[in-house]
């Protein structure tokens, strides 16, 4: 059982991954390879020393490999985990504060609005030349990707390759949990079904043990009213005029509405120009390095779980356990959202076993919120053919429709100065 993961130095992604493998001590007895796969050697060495400190720490049987190199990685690979980029925060600023001043007013600029029609670019340039030599050297793994924007990533790469591929993400989560505080009962007393896209989902039941009573139409009221810290104005919001509860974060689903920086305000809580960039993450770099050394002892801050499915979800594949996980992103091809597009990438929960990833069909998610996603995949589909056949008209296309974007004229002058700004980044689109 070979495991890939490409961008082990991620400090956020690569980590979690890392802590997690190591610790399912249900893979243990395998034969399981870990290889970490990063281009800069100095992340990839960080990456490889955690992982070394972390098995002997808990005496995990996985056998621990490192490569900057992805093709010498990949070769007989079962599974493939990517979570990759290039200056992320640096270049994330841009993304955020360019359309910015050309009167955008979006909010975070990472998966939606104009700032992520960039950074979509970049990521294909990524993810898609790791994804050709995955068809090439181990075309029967299978393609775990974190990257985002995750919804336009994954529709990219399961309509213009051959790759097995589904998203990861966290997301509902945050929603799982709310529900929980609001119930005033742990999150394991309730069977959620959640659907939607990714970072802009739909719970769409909460059934509660013991009573079978789905509890949605009094969560849904309550998000309405409930001005707790717990509950953002944006989510309130949604409940408030859409009847819909969905993730609770009032940056991630103001990336998808013309109306969301209303609520998160423009302000970027991640860096300033002015200033260095804060690296975004748990543990500082001088922390990892010095576990990775040794003069710090292996605690929970390092081995703490990274609350995402990938592990669990190769474990369900190797074990044939069956089970259900709430949230994986892949095509609507069998109407598992039966409102949605058939091409689109869509988040639904799926059932795992020996076979792979079986999602379930949920029924309609409500339509007004339906509405707003087939915008976004409108989107998707025209920047997936965009990267392809790297048309400048096509970007512009893709940033019109936004809902955040209103002018041609200041549309046109940012696509320019983007495309500038970060070329060496970019493709070279006409």
């Amino acid at each position: 059982m070979k495991i890939v993961l490409i961008g082990a130095g991620s400090r956020s992604f690569g980590l979690g991954q890392i802590a997690d493998l190591l610790q399912a001590r249900e893979l243990w007895g395998r034969g399981g390879r870990l290889v970490l796969v990063d281009e800069s050697p100095a992340a990839l060495d960080l990456a490889a020393a955690l992982a070394e400190r972390i098995k002997a720490h808990i005496g995990a049987d996985f056998a621990i490999e490192a490569a900057t190199d992805r093709a010498q990685a990949l070769p007989g690979a079962a599974y493939v985990i990517t979570a990759v980029a290039r200056h992320r925060m640096e270049l994330w600023e841009q993304d955020f504060r360019v359309p910015l001043a050309y009167g955008f007013r979006h909010c975070l600029g990472e998966n939606g609005g104009p700032g992520a029609v960039f950074h979509t670019m970049r990521s294909l340039d990524l993810v898609m030349p790791i994804c050709r030599d995955v068809e090439r050297l181990c075309p029967k793994a299978l393609l775990l990707n974190f990257t985002n924007p995750e919804a336009r990533v994954l529709y990219t790469i399961l309509h213009q390759t051959r790759v097995r591929a589904a998203g990861i993400c966290h997301g509902v989560f945050g929603a799982l949990d709310w529900i929980a505080a609001a119930l005033g009962r742990p999150a394991e007393h309730f069977d959620i079904v959640s659907a939607g896209m990714n970072h802009f989902y739909a719970i769409l039941r909460v059934v509660e043990h013991g009573t079978g009573k789905d509890r949605l139409p009094e969560l849904i009221e309550r998000a309405a009213h409930d001005t707790s810290r717990r509950s953002p104005p944006l989510f309130r919001k949604m409940a408030e005029v859409f009847g819909v509860l969905t993730f609770p974060s009032d940056d991630h689903i103001g990336e998808y509405v013309a109306w969301g920086a209303e609520y998160s305000g423009v302000k970027w809580h991640y860096g300033q120009e002015c200033r260095h960039v804060p690296p975004h993450d748990d543990l500082p770099r001088r922390d990892l390095e010095d576990y990775a050394a040794g003069r710090r002892p292996v605690d929970e801050a390092l081995l703490r779980p990274s609350g995402e499915v990938t592990v669990p979800i190769i474990a369900d594949i190797e074990l044939d356990r069956g089970s259900v996980r709430p949230a994986v992103n892949v095509l609507n091809t069998e109407g598992y959202i039966e409102n949605l597009p058939r091409e689109a990438a869509v988040e639904v929960p799926a059932r795992v076993d020996a076979r792979g990833i079986h999602p379930i069909r949920v029924g309609p998610v409500p339509e007004a919120f339906a509405a707003m996603m087939r915008t976004q995949f409108t989107i998707h589909a025209i920047l997936a053919e965009a990267w392809r056949t790297r048309s400048r008209r096509l970007l512009l296309q893709a940033l019109l429709l936004d809902p955040c974007v209103t002018g041609i004229a200041a549309a046109e002058r940012m696509l320019d100065d983007m495309l500038s700004l970060q070329a060496e980044y970019l493709p070279k689109f006409e």
